[in-house]
């Protein structure tokens, strides 16, 4: 069985079998066999081989992929010239450790996110093998910079599972329940959410509203002499992919200079052109001090970087930073020719056509499907979110799944989000095609359809 498409391009989605087929349904039982039943996944797709926006599974199926390894594919699966990069590395050593030896490749790749990082100053970059550890690093440096203990951080975010990232991370039930005390001195304050203002309140009432609790928050939370970091998703992934107003970014940015508090942006998933923009924060003109990046920087090679001013970067002692595994060589020259083709105007240019794609097609859903609450992002970082009703926005995080399913069955891969789990987020590889992307969104269109006859709608 195959997808059908409104154009006379031969389809991508060529489903042989259910998904998961024989082969799959095998596999995903020796996954629940040995591995740990808390490391869920979004579909029951099991993957044989990917290449751009292609996956093909171990029954023969070919699917497209809509959920980029969670904003890790912005350059598509496989790209030539970062397997042959790897390949090439792999030939002369694998690793040798920062701590014992200094290798190039890292100095390579850290030269040029210096370069390409926001801000007219000098920079310094830390690599590392995980967002969780970037935006880690990036809080310890910024205590140890300021002598400070505090962090405030916002609701809806997400900075990672290991424990000080899980503590700076919201959406309380899905990660935290049941993992014990978190680490102190965090200090959660609202961000935010230009589709749920309170009733009766305008747009421009509720970001003043926002802005004054800011301050509110310096006195009645905690005394801006004892922050160390203000840290932030210029997009919330997570939480929905909400764009923070840029008079609230600024507003952190004055903060921060008027207290001596370190200014971090997380752009592990919105960031490396996700946005149509190299770095989300650029849309609304606020530098940071520090800026996590990863995901995509890698192209699916475990990397991760903290870039930020020199004269923080350097604060920490000799010894007082660093890993076994950070800054190995085979991620590095992988990161290098992925970021040398994310900056290319090409590539550039594929973001905002691929951007406008995606807005164009789902802006129509909300005047077709009246369960579709909002469709919102930046440039080629699109979500939908579910709701009961237009009138109460009541997340149903059940229809949600339910399309996912369907819409996963019929041939391209979802993931949900959202601080209710009600939302699909859409971060397909920015190489798509016209065709391909097309394809994805009508069959994710025809499942929220489906839904919506299912309801009587």
């Amino acid at each position: 069985m195959e997808t059908k498409t409104k154009n006379s391009a031969k389809p991508s989605i060529q489903l042989l079998t259910a998904i998961p087929g024989p082969k799959g349904q095998e596999i995903l039982a020796r996954r629940a066999a040995a591995l740990p039943a808390g490391a869920a996944r979004s579909t029951d797709v099991v993957v044989a081989s990917a290449r751009g926006a292609v996956v093909k599974d171990v029954d023969g199926n070919t699917l497209l992929d809509f959920a980029g390894g969670i904003g890790m594919i912005n350059v598509g699966h496989s790209p030539a010239n970062v397997v042959n990069a790897v390949k090439r590395q792999l030939d002369k050593f694998i690793h040798t450790c920062q701590i014992v030896t200094t290798m190039e490749a890292p100095i390579q790749l850290a030269e040029l996110l210096n370069r390409i990082a926001p801000g007219d100053f000098t920079k310094k970059t830390l690599l590392c093998n995980s967002g969780s550890e970037a935006v880690e690093n990036a809080v310890n440096i910024a205590k140890y910079y300021t002598q400070r203990p505090a962090v405030i951080v916002f609701e809806g975010a997400y900075h990672g599972r290991t424990h000080l990232t899980l503590s700076l991370t919201s959406k309380y039930n899905l990660f935290k329940k049941g993992f014990g005390s978190m680490a102190s001195d965090i200090y959660r304050l609202p961000a935010p959410n230009m589709y749920r203002i309170p009733e009766g309140m305008s747009a421009p009432k509720y970001l003043d509203y926002c802005l004054a609790r800011l301050d509110e928050a310096l006195i009645s939370q905690v005394d801006p002499a004892a922050v160390a970091a203000i840290l932030i998703e210029p997009v919330l992934g997570e939480g929905g992919f909400i764009p923070i107003p840029a008079p609230f970014l600024q507003k952190l940015r004055d903060i921060a200079d008027q207290h001596g508090i370190v200014l971090i942006f997380d752009e592990i998933q919105c960031g490396m052109g996700r946005t149509g923009k190299l770095w989300a924060c650029e849309h609304a003109g606020v530098v940071p001090d520090m800026i996590t990046t990863a995901k995509s920087m890698g192209a699916g090679m475990p990397i991760a970087a903290l870039i930020g001013k020199a004269e923080i970067m350097d604060s920490p002692h000799p010894g007082g930073i660093g890993g076994t595994y950070g800054g190995s060589p085979v991620a590095c020259v992988a990161a290098i020719e992925a970021v040398k083709t994310i900056i290319s105007s090409g590539f550039q240019q594929k973001t905002e056509r691929v951007g406008e794609q995606m807005r164009r097609t789902m802006e129509a859903w909300k005047k077709k499907y009246p369960l579709v609450g909002d469709v919102r992002g930046l440039g080629a970082m699109r979500l939908v979110e579910f709701v009961k009703d237009r009138q109460s926005k009541t997340p149903d995080p059940e229809l949600t799944l339910e399309i996912i399913k369907d819409a996963t069955a019929h041939g391209i891969l979802l993931i949900r989000a959202g601080l209710y789990s009600n939302c699909i987020r859409l971060l397909p590889p920015l190489v798509i095609t016209r065709n391909q992307l097309a394809e994805g969104l009508l069959v994710l269109e025809d499942a929220i359809r489906r839904a919506h006859e299912k309801r009587g709608l």
